[in-house]
């Protein structure tokens, strides 16, 4: 037979160095059948995997009824004008003795609430600032108010003998 030797075109690698002397190697470990199980017929469990139907859960979830967040119906806002009005009726004062009262009192929770602090004023409640946002002509501040629910006076259990006002 006649040997014919072909010239390649590509570019060829270029040879990797070798080293003067190889370290040895250690040697392979044998392969043995015991290394790796053989699949086995898949049982008939109700797997995904064999195309059945599921097998049953030992234990349903019973369903529970999950009270929903109740909508909050917001009121007419109370303005400061209202308020000293308010603040006049039930104490029974003057005005012009409520008004600078209230002024100052709302300058000092504005401080306050400025100053990223908390307050507990019952009965209003314990005001929390969760966040705040600084715009170019004030800020935004979202505050948290928990109020307690009102003790109502128990008339029969009250320990003083005294009902109600008429006994009075």
């Amino acid at each position: 037979m006649k040997s014919e030797n072909f010239v390649s075109t590509a570019p060829s690698k270029p040879a990797k160095p070798t080293r003067a002397a190889k370290t040895p190697k250690t040697p392979a470990k044998p392969k043995t059948a015991a290394a790796k199980p053989k699949p086995t017929a898949a049982k008939s469990t109700g797997s995904v995997l064999d195309g059945s139907a599921p097998a049953p859960l030992k234990q349903q979830a019973e369903p529970r009824v999950v009270d929903a967040p109740q909508p909050v119906i917001i009121g007419p806002m109370m303005r400061k004008k209202e308020l000293i009005e308010a603040v006049v009726q039930r104490s029974g004062m003057k005005k012009k003795d409520v008004k600078p009262v209230v002024e100052t009192m709302l300058a000092v929770l504005g401080e306050a609430i400025g100053d990223n602090r908390e307050l507990n004023l019952p009965p209003l409640g314990r005001v929390k600032i969760r966040r705040e946002k600084q715009l170019s002509n004030g800020r935004v501040v979202v505050a948290k108010i928990r109020q307690n629910t009102p003790v109502e006076t128990d008339t029969l259990g009250s320990g003083n003998g005294i009902s109600d006002a008429s006994d009075i």
